[in-house]
């Protein structure tokens, strides 16, 4: 494993489930927490993302990467959330599966993430 892929997360996954509406809502209370090792999860670079909205209550919206070292593959979804470093990030749309220029399959995944304060 290159040093730039030695740091870990854990994967949080809910299910999907029905309310007494017939709406369907992700149940965070009975999650499944998977541990996930050998990704680099930097902050997001420049322009730095990250926003604020102050309309009812101070939010800060701030930018992470993650990445995957070549030929990993990720169990990873634009639903899951992750832990890492005492923060809870939110995968901020679809995660990004780079095709192996020399042959099938994968060659590294990338991910935003998005910590909300």
């Amino acid at each position: 494993m290159s040093l730039m892929f030695y740091q870990s997360f854990v994967r949080i996954r809910a299910p999907l489930v029905e309310d007494r509406y017939h709406n369907k809502k992700r149940d965070w209370d009975n999650a499944e927490h998977t541990p996930v090792t050998g990704v680099n999860i930097q902050p997001a670079g420049v322009p730095v993302r990250s926003e604020e909205d102050t309309d009812d209550r101070q939010t800060t919206v701030t930018g992470w990467n993650l990445q995957t070292s070549e030929g990993v593959d990720l169990d990873l979804l634009e639903t899951d959330r992750i832990e890492f470093d005492g923060m809870t990030l939110e995968v901020d749309g679809k995660v990004g599966r780079w095709p192996d220029p020399f042959g099938p399959g994968v060659h590294h995944i990338e991910a935003r993430l998005k910590e909300v304060d």
